[in-house]
Protein backbone atom coordinates (compact mmCIF):
# COMPACT_ATOMS: atom_id res chain seq x y z
CA UNK A 1 0.00 0.00 0.00
CA UNK A 2 1.36 3.41 -0.98
CA UNK A 3 2.15 5.72 1.92
CA UNK A 4 0.38 9.09 1.45
CA UNK A 5 2.32 12.36 1.36
CA UNK A 6 0.41 13.73 4.31
CA UNK A 7 -2.45 12.81 6.62
CA UNK A 8 -5.12 15.43 7.28
CA UNK A 9 -6.61 15.26 10.79
CA UNK A 10 -9.78 17.27 11.45
CA UNK A 11 -11.54 17.27 14.82
CA UNK A 12 -15.27 17.96 14.65
CA UNK A 13 -17.91 18.79 17.20
CA UNK A 14 -21.27 19.93 15.79
CA UNK A 15 -19.84 21.88 12.85
CA UNK A 16 -21.38 19.83 10.02
CA UNK A 17 -21.55 22.50 7.33
CA UNK A 18 -18.11 23.90 8.13
CA UNK A 19 -16.66 20.39 8.20
CA UNK A 20 -18.01 19.56 4.74
CA UNK A 21 -16.61 22.82 3.38
CA UNK A 22 -13.27 22.17 5.07
CA UNK A 23 -12.93 18.68 3.58
CA UNK A 24 -14.04 19.91 0.15
CA UNK A 25 -11.29 22.55 0.29
CA UNK A 26 -8.72 19.95 1.28
CA UNK A 27 -9.40 17.91 -1.84
CA UNK A 28 -9.83 20.88 -4.17
CA UNK A 29 -6.70 22.71 -3.02
CA UNK A 30 -4.38 19.71 -2.67
CA UNK A 31 -5.09 17.82 -5.88
CA UNK A 32 -1.39 17.19 -6.56
CA UNK A 33 -0.76 15.50 -3.21
CA UNK A 34 -1.51 11.99 -2.04
CA UNK A 35 -3.77 12.45 0.98
CA UNK A 36 -5.18 10.45 3.84
CA UNK A 37 -8.08 12.31 5.48
CA UNK A 38 -9.09 11.42 9.03
CA UNK A 39 -12.01 13.06 10.84
CA UNK A 40 -12.37 12.55 14.58
CA UNK A 41 -15.91 13.32 15.67
CA UNK A 42 -16.50 14.21 19.31
CA UNK A 43 -20.05 12.87 19.65
CA UNK A 44 -21.72 15.47 17.45
CA UNK A 45 -25.51 15.70 17.54
CA UNK A 46 -25.95 17.52 14.21
CA UNK A 47 -25.59 14.48 11.91
CA UNK A 48 -22.05 15.51 11.01
CA UNK A 49 -20.91 11.92 10.55
CA UNK A 50 -23.84 10.92 8.34
CA UNK A 51 -23.39 13.97 6.14
CA UNK A 52 -19.65 13.40 5.91
CA UNK A 53 -19.97 9.74 4.98
CA UNK A 54 -22.58 10.55 2.35
CA UNK A 55 -20.45 13.27 0.74
CA UNK A 56 -16.97 11.80 1.29
CA UNK A 57 -17.28 8.02 1.81
CA UNK A 58 -13.51 7.47 1.53
CA UNK A 59 -12.72 9.65 4.56
CA UNK A 60 -11.64 7.68 7.63
CA UNK A 61 -14.00 8.61 10.49
CA UNK A 62 -13.26 7.98 14.15
CA UNK A 63 -16.42 8.35 16.24
CA UNK A 64 -16.12 9.14 19.92
CA UNK A 65 -19.07 8.53 22.24
CA UNK A 66 -18.39 11.72 24.16
CA UNK A 67 -16.61 15.01 23.62
CA UNK A 68 -13.07 14.06 24.62
CA UNK A 69 -11.63 17.48 23.82
CA UNK A 70 -9.42 18.92 21.10
CA UNK A 71 -6.09 17.53 22.29
CA UNK A 72 -7.15 13.93 22.82
CA UNK A 73 -9.11 13.82 19.56
CA UNK A 74 -6.14 15.11 17.56
CA UNK A 75 -3.91 12.51 19.18
CA UNK A 76 -6.38 9.81 18.15
CA UNK A 77 -6.22 11.06 14.58
CA UNK A 78 -2.43 11.24 14.40
CA UNK A 79 -2.02 7.77 15.94
CA UNK A 80 -4.39 6.40 13.29
CA UNK A 81 -2.49 8.11 10.46
CA UNK A 82 0.10 6.49 8.19
CA UNK A 83 1.89 9.42 6.50
CA UNK A 84 5.19 10.83 7.84
CA UNK A 85 3.47 14.21 8.29
CA UNK A 86 0.06 15.12 9.67
CA UNK A 87 -1.85 18.36 9.18
CA UNK A 88 -3.95 19.23 12.22
CA UNK A 89 -6.70 21.36 10.71
CA UNK A 90 -9.67 23.00 12.40
CA UNK A 91 -13.05 22.36 10.80
CA UNK A 92 -13.46 26.13 10.35
CA UNK A 93 -10.11 26.50 8.57
CA UNK A 94 -9.95 26.37 4.79
CA UNK A 95 -6.78 25.74 2.78
CA UNK A 96 -5.96 27.87 -0.24
CA UNK A 97 -4.17 26.66 -3.37
CA UNK A 98 -0.60 25.57 -2.67
CA UNK A 99 -0.78 26.20 1.08
CA UNK A 100 -0.17 22.63 2.16
CA UNK A 101 2.51 22.10 -0.49
CA UNK A 102 4.70 24.98 0.73
CA UNK A 103 4.31 23.81 4.33
CA UNK A 104 5.29 20.31 3.28
CA UNK A 105 8.29 21.60 1.30
CA UNK A 106 9.51 23.49 4.37
CA UNK A 107 9.23 20.62 6.85
CA UNK A 108 10.95 18.27 4.39
CA UNK A 109 13.76 20.77 3.78
CA UNK A 110 14.46 21.50 7.46
CA UNK A 111 15.43 18.29 9.28
CA UNK A 112 14.93 19.85 12.73
CA UNK A 113 11.50 21.28 11.89
CA UNK A 114 8.86 19.35 13.80
CA UNK A 115 5.96 21.75 13.27
CA UNK A 116 5.02 24.33 10.64
CA UNK A 117 2.23 26.88 10.98
CA UNK A 118 0.39 28.81 8.28
CA UNK A 119 -0.58 32.43 7.78
CA UNK A 120 -4.18 32.74 8.94
CA UNK A 121 -6.63 35.20 7.46
CA UNK A 122 -10.17 36.23 8.27
CA UNK A 123 -12.96 35.68 5.77
CA UNK A 124 -12.55 39.27 4.55
CA UNK A 125 -8.85 38.69 3.82
CA UNK A 126 -7.52 40.60 6.82
CA UNK A 127 -4.72 39.09 8.88
CA UNK A 128 -5.13 37.03 12.03
CA UNK A 129 -2.47 36.49 14.66
CA UNK A 130 -0.70 33.39 13.35
CA UNK A 131 2.31 33.12 15.65
CA UNK A 132 3.18 34.57 19.03
CA UNK A 133 6.06 34.67 21.53
CA UNK A 134 5.68 32.35 24.49
CA UNK A 135 3.43 33.77 27.24
CA UNK A 136 4.66 35.84 30.15
CA UNK A 137 2.79 37.83 32.79
CA UNK A 138 3.44 41.23 31.18
CA UNK A 139 2.23 40.05 27.79
CA UNK A 140 -0.81 38.42 29.35
CA UNK A 141 -1.73 41.70 31.03
CA UNK A 142 -1.42 43.69 27.82
CA UNK A 143 -3.52 41.24 25.85
CA UNK A 144 -6.20 40.51 28.45
CA UNK A 145 -6.62 44.18 29.36
CA UNK A 146 -6.92 45.23 25.73
CA UNK A 147 -4.00 47.66 26.03
CA UNK A 148 -1.99 45.58 23.60
CA UNK A 149 -4.34 46.41 20.74
CA UNK A 150 -3.63 50.10 21.27
CA UNK A 151 0.09 49.97 21.99
CA UNK A 152 1.23 47.13 19.73
CA UNK A 153 4.83 45.99 19.82
CA UNK A 154 7.05 42.91 19.39
CA UNK A 155 5.37 41.27 22.42
CA UNK A 156 1.89 41.46 20.88
CA UNK A 157 0.55 38.55 18.77
CA UNK A 158 1.83 39.08 15.25
CA UNK A 159 -0.56 40.47 12.66
CA UNK A 160 1.66 38.89 10.01
CA UNK A 161 3.54 42.03 9.00
CA UNK A 162 6.54 39.69 8.66
CA UNK A 163 5.21 38.32 5.37
CA UNK A 164 8.12 39.79 3.41
CA UNK A 165 10.65 38.00 5.63
CA UNK A 166 9.61 34.57 4.43
CA UNK A 167 9.66 31.40 6.54
CA UNK A 168 11.03 31.85 10.04
CA UNK A 169 11.53 30.03 13.31
CA UNK A 170 9.02 31.21 15.93
CA UNK A 171 7.99 30.35 19.48
CA UNK A 172 4.55 28.95 18.73
CA UNK A 173 1.89 29.07 16.03
CA UNK A 174 -1.89 29.15 16.17
CA UNK A 175 -3.38 25.67 16.43
CA UNK A 176 -5.96 26.13 13.66
CA UNK A 177 -3.55 24.75 11.06
CA UNK A 178 -0.37 22.94 12.06
CA UNK A 179 1.71 20.52 10.01
CA UNK A 180 3.60 18.16 12.33
CA UNK A 181 6.33 15.61 11.83
CA UNK A 182 4.51 12.49 12.99
CA UNK A 183 7.46 10.77 14.67
CA UNK A 184 8.45 13.85 16.67
CA UNK A 185 4.83 14.48 17.63
CA UNK A 186 4.29 10.96 18.92
CA UNK A 187 7.67 10.78 20.67
CA UNK A 188 6.47 13.61 22.90
CA UNK A 189 3.08 12.01 23.41
CA UNK A 190 1.30 14.46 21.12
CA UNK A 191 -0.84 17.22 22.55
CA UNK A 192 -1.16 17.19 26.33
CA UNK A 193 -4.61 15.71 26.92
CA UNK A 194 -4.86 17.56 30.22
CA UNK A 195 -5.93 20.54 28.11
CA UNK A 196 -9.51 20.18 26.94
CA UNK A 197 -9.30 23.19 24.65
CA UNK A 198 -6.85 26.13 24.30
CA UNK A 199 -3.12 26.45 25.06
CA UNK A 200 -2.40 22.88 23.95
CA UNK A 201 -0.48 24.15 20.91
CA UNK A 202 1.58 26.50 23.09
CA UNK A 203 2.44 23.58 25.34
CA UNK A 204 3.34 21.36 22.37
CA UNK A 205 5.60 23.95 20.75
CA UNK A 206 7.43 24.61 24.01
CA UNK A 207 8.01 20.89 24.59
CA UNK A 208 9.25 20.43 21.03
CA UNK A 209 11.78 23.21 21.50
CA UNK A 210 12.88 21.76 24.83
CA UNK A 211 13.66 18.52 22.98
CA UNK A 212 15.73 20.25 20.29
CA UNK A 213 13.10 20.60 17.58
CA UNK A 214 12.16 23.76 15.69
CA UNK A 215 8.78 25.41 15.14
CA UNK A 216 8.43 27.30 11.86
CA UNK A 217 5.97 29.83 10.46
CA UNK A 218 5.37 29.72 6.69
CA UNK A 219 3.66 32.95 5.53
CA UNK A 220 3.36 31.64 1.97
CA UNK A 221 0.79 29.12 3.22
CA UNK A 222 -2.44 31.08 3.50
CA UNK A 223 -5.43 29.61 5.30
CA UNK A 224 -8.83 31.21 5.89
CA UNK A 225 -9.84 30.73 9.52
CA UNK A 226 -13.32 31.78 10.55
CA UNK A 227 -12.78 31.51 14.30
CA UNK A 228 -16.44 31.83 15.03
CA UNK A 229 -18.94 34.13 16.67
CA UNK A 230 -20.71 32.59 19.64
CA UNK A 231 -23.67 33.32 21.80
CA UNK A 232 -22.91 35.09 25.08
CA UNK A 233 -23.23 31.87 27.11
CA UNK A 234 -21.06 29.91 24.65
CA UNK A 235 -18.46 32.69 24.53
CA UNK A 236 -18.23 32.84 28.30
CA UNK A 237 -17.83 29.07 28.44
CA UNK A 238 -14.94 29.33 26.00
CA UNK A 239 -13.35 32.10 28.03
CA UNK A 240 -13.54 29.97 31.18
CA UNK A 241 -11.81 27.14 29.37
CA UNK A 242 -9.20 29.51 27.98
CA UNK A 243 -8.37 30.79 31.47
CA UNK A 244 -8.32 27.26 32.89
CA UNK A 245 -5.94 26.08 30.18
CA UNK A 246 -3.64 29.06 30.51
CA UNK A 247 -3.37 28.53 34.26
CA UNK A 248 -2.54 24.87 33.64
CA UNK A 249 0.21 25.93 31.24
CA UNK A 250 1.70 28.30 33.80
CA UNK A 251 1.60 25.70 36.58
CA UNK A 252 3.20 23.10 34.34
CA UNK A 253 5.98 25.19 32.81
CA UNK A 254 6.49 28.28 34.99
CA UNK A 255 5.61 27.03 38.47
CA UNK A 256 3.03 27.72 41.16
CA UNK A 257 4.14 31.29 41.87
CA UNK A 258 3.71 32.44 38.26
CA UNK A 259 0.38 30.63 38.00
CA UNK A 260 -0.83 32.34 41.19
CA UNK A 261 0.30 35.71 39.84
CA UNK A 262 -1.62 35.09 36.62
CA UNK A 263 -4.73 34.10 38.57
CA UNK A 264 -4.49 37.31 40.62
CA UNK A 265 -4.15 39.26 37.38
CA UNK A 266 -7.27 37.59 35.99
CA UNK A 267 -9.21 38.38 39.15
CA UNK A 268 -8.24 42.06 39.11
CA UNK A 269 -8.99 42.46 35.41
CA UNK A 270 -12.33 40.70 35.85
CA UNK A 271 -13.32 43.13 38.60
CA UNK A 272 -12.33 46.11 36.45
CA UNK A 273 -14.18 44.78 33.41
CA UNK A 274 -17.28 44.07 35.51
CA UNK A 275 -17.31 47.64 36.77
CA UNK A 276 -16.94 48.96 33.22
CA UNK A 277 -19.72 46.63 32.05
CA UNK A 278 -22.11 47.85 34.75
CA UNK A 279 -21.31 51.51 34.10
CA UNK A 280 -22.00 51.02 30.39
CA UNK A 281 -25.21 49.21 31.21
CA UNK A 282 -26.43 52.13 33.29
CA UNK A 283 -25.35 54.64 30.67
CA UNK A 284 -27.12 52.77 27.86
CA UNK A 285 -30.19 51.86 29.93
CA UNK A 286 -29.61 48.14 29.86
CA UNK A 287 -28.00 47.83 26.46
CA UNK A 288 -24.73 46.59 27.91
CA UNK A 289 -21.63 45.59 26.06
CA UNK A 290 -19.50 42.48 26.38
CA UNK A 291 -20.06 40.52 29.59
CA UNK A 292 -17.18 39.02 31.54
CA UNK A 293 -16.66 35.63 33.12
CA UNK A 294 -18.09 35.75 36.68
CA UNK A 295 -15.51 36.32 39.40
CA UNK A 296 -16.54 33.14 41.24
CA UNK A 297 -15.68 31.06 38.16
CA UNK A 298 -12.12 32.35 38.13
CA UNK A 299 -11.72 31.73 41.87
CA UNK A 300 -12.28 28.00 41.41
CA UNK A 301 -9.90 27.58 38.46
Amino acid sequence: MTVPDVSIVVVNWNTRDLLLRCIRCVYDMCADLSLEVIVVDNASSDDSVLALQARFPHVHVIENHENVGFARANNQGVRASSAPYALLLNSDAFLTVGALQVMLDLIRREPRAALVGAQLRNADGSFQASHTPFPNLWREFLILSGLGRMLKGPWYPSRCDEVKKGPQIVDYVDGACMLVRRDAYLQLGGLDEGYFMYSEEVDLCLRLKQHGWQVWYQPAAQVVHLGGASSVSRRMEREREMYRSRLRFYRKHYGTFSASALKLQLLVLTVVKSVVHNVRRLATRGRSGRRTVPLRDILVL
